[in-house]
């Protein structure tokens, strides 16, 4: 991390405008308070309760613990700047931003495709289901999908760090990302952007091919039920992880079908503060109302914790 001349960078966030620095703390704040509670609730519930310890609801712990360390990964950061006024970043904590903030970004989609085969299985295979995703099988995909993820960002972050940086240090985003960092780097950057874009097509079409090939299979499926009940149950059993899934995909569709290039910058800015905060808080609200064993088991929870309470103060 050596192979620069700029040290610090200055990152010029989403406003200069004072009031609305305020409303965007207070919004970012609520919605990172609100995406790690609800997170921490469904892994709480998934470790606590023995109704959820089937695979889906282990796929459904990882996940929820990707999406806390996600958007950990730069959203701290940017409530710190906006808080103190203080807009630098220094060169080693930009490319370990970087770092983290891609490999759970990635890691996320193939988990999400390592769901949909759950749910593949789940569906079409229930007899099976059991010996098929077992607790072995369930650590070994979420190891696969932490694995590919680091493996595809490690190419594009190490021909990242090659590049130099001597003309300019100011990065038009809140959080250090690799597009913006490209545009000011005195190095030719042909080749790395070129890498970059290789690794999220090749991310995007394989976790999407997985996905749509699982789910083409499962609505055969469903429609093969002779009775309306069992299409009804077995909709709900995948619609939480449908609508997760079409949020993940559809903001990333969004970001690269830009309306043009002078809008490109601030299209890419307010879309990765939706995904970066809004999505992390909305899945687990998501996976809660629209699931009756989570929900149930929240319930039995806070019935325990009120009865423990009672019981104290008795």
């Amino acid at each position: 991390m050596t192979n620069h001349t700029i040290t610090t960078f200055i990152l010029l966030g989403l406003t200069d405008n004072p009031q609305l620095k305020v409303l965007i703390f207070i919004f970012l704040f609520l919605t990172y308070t609100l995406s790690v509670t609800g997170n921490l609730t469904i892994i709480f519930l998934t470790f606590m309760d023995s109704n959820l310890k089937t695979a889906m609801y282990i796929f459904l712990q990882n996940f929820s613990f990707l999406e806390i360390l996600f958007i950990s990964a730069c959203m701290p950061r940017y409530l710190y700047n906006i808080s103190t006024g203080d807009k630098t970043i220094t060169y080693d904590n930009c490319v370990i931003q970087i770092f983290f903030t891609d490999l759970f970004g990635v890691t996320e989609f193939f988990l999400l495709a390592t769901m949909s085969y759950d749910r593949y299985v789940a569906i079409c295979k229930p007899l099976h289901y059991v010996t098929i995703v077992n607790n072995r099988v369930c650590r070994r995909l979420v190891l696969c999908s932490w694995t590919a993820g680091l493996l595809i960002i490690l190419p594009p972050l190490g021909m990242f760090l090659n590049l130099e940086f001597c003309d300019s240090n100011v990065i038009d985003h809140f959080a250090c990302d690799v597009n913006p960092l490209l545009k000011i780097s005195c190095s030719d950057t042909w080749l790395t952007e070129q890498m970059v874009i290789i690794c999220a097509v090749l991310t995007f079409i394989m976790t999407l091919v997985c996905v749509l090939l699982s789910y083409m299979h499962i609505v055969k499926t469903i429609l093969g039920f002779s009775s309306a009940q069992q299409r009804k149950k077995a909709f709900s059993t995948c619609s939480s992880h449908m609508i997760v899934v079409f949020i993940t995909y559809g903001s990333c569709i969004f970001i690269y079908v830009k309306p043009s290039a002078k809008e490109s910058v601030a299209v890419n800015k307010g879309v990765t503060v939706l995904t970066t905060s809004i999505a992390p808080m909305l899945n687990p609200f998501i996976y809660t109302l629209r699931n009756k064993q989570v929900r149930q088991a929240f319930n039995d929870s806070i019935k325990k914790i009120v009865f423990f309470s009672n019981s104290g103060i008795c």
